[in-house]
């Protein structure tokens, strides 16, 4: 919006031409998301503390969660998205279907956290909406969404899947892709949902995936460099790395009140939006199996609990001592702070593992 009023004088003002620049307004993103997040943390977890929005503990984790984590506010989401939306609006070009798939994406899955969590706090209970329930939404909304998307995007290679490390090896998934697309961005939601369950664990992997798709989408879309690099040009798919930007700078003004010892969690709010809106990206972009590698950490999290509940229900035996496996960790006796930091440097390596994939051709 504020980018767009500003392409208007132009003419007028010469040194107004930075703002067409990707780059530029990429880092204004970035500032501009952080800084809102910051000004607004302390106030609302204020007004969070003072109406009892506190996060229900799970009876069966941690035993040290219920001493430590007990009275600490939740729905801390909703000051990453305002951060996220507010930035995006000013920067990017909101006539850009990628953006606005996006939005949408952040917008319906954080509305759907935000359900999530208003039946954990009024119930205090830390159950929300039933898995069933929460999963049939999902699907609704992510095929709402990527039903129009595929409908107005001008690509025609849009329903096909690219393989890392290989330089033609493309698959057309045909109509498939919509149910593809909708797993994609359910899987991403989800996972990041699962990862967010210490102090500051799921903030700063989001930031890498979050950092390694902004120059991802803008490589992607711009011709030069995704010729160099062997991958698919997109037209206006480089509009997304302000979006990404805008993710980052949020998660960094979040992560000033939710590192050890958080002041306040995400909650689902945050979680699902987050989570959807990197799945939103893999898809746009069309590095969907990079968003799994750059996000291996979610992954990780969330095959560990499907592992241990195909287990308990074939054998009636739990594999690890607690899933998902950040909690194994716990279990075992590592304090929170050094699974939080580990996990921390298993998501750099993989991001650069991810990065790497646009070279390793």
């Amino acid at each position: 919006m504020l980018y767009q009023f500003l392409l208007n004088f132009v003419d007028t003002f010469g040194f107004l031409n930075v703002f067409r620049y990707l780059t530029f307004r990429t880092g204004l993103s970035v500032f501009t998301s952080l800084i809102i997040v910051l000004i607004i943390g302390g106030p609302f977890i204020k007004f969070f503390s003072n109406q009892k929005i506190l996060n229900p503990i799970r009876e069966d984790g941690p035993e040290d969660h219920i001493v430590k984590k007990i009275g600490t506010p939740t729905m801390g989401g909703v000051i990453i998205l305002l951060g996220l939306l507010i930035s995006v609006i000013f920067w990017a070009d909101l006539s850009n279907i990628n953006i606005l798939f996006c939005i949408y994406v952040a917008v319906s899955f954080g509305l759907l956290g935000a359900l999530d969590d208003y039946k954990k706090i009024k119930y205090s209970s830390s159950s929300g909406l039933s898995s069933k329930l929460k999963i049939i939404i999902q699907i609704i909304l992510a095929t709402i969404g990527v039903s129009f998307f595929v409908y107005l995007v001008d690509y025609q290679d849009m329903t096909s899947l690219y393989f890392p490390f290989f330089k033609n090896l493309i698959l057309n998934l045909g109509w498939f892709f919509i149910p593809f697309s909708v797993f994609v961005i359910i899987g991403s939601s989800n996972a990041v949902n699962l990862t967010d369950g210490l102090d500051g664990l799921a903030t700063v992997p989001v930031i890498l995936v979050a950092a390694c798709f902004a120059f991802i989408s803008y490589v992607t879309g711009n011709i030069v460099f995704s010729e160099y690099l062997q991958i698919p040009y997109i037209e206006d798919t480089g509009e997304v790395s302000i979006f990404c930007g805008a993710i980052i700078g949020s998660c960094l003004g979040f992560l000033w009140f939710n590192a050890p010892p958080a002041k306040i969690f995400m909650g689902d709010t945050g979680s699902l939006s987050l989570g959807g809106s990197l799945g939103a990206i893999g898809i746009i972009t069309k590095h969907e199996i990079v968003l799994a590698i750059t996000g291996g950490l979610f992954v990780l999290e969330a095959v560990s609990v499907m592992v241990q509940v195909i287990s308990y229900k074939l054998t009636g035996k739990r594999i690890f001592k607690m899933a998902p496996i950040h909690h194994h960790f716990e279990k075992k006796g590592w304090p929170e702070s050094t699974v939080v930091i580990r996990f921390w440097i298993i998501s750099i390596i993989l991001a650069m593992i991810g990065l790497a994939t646009l070279k390793l051709r």
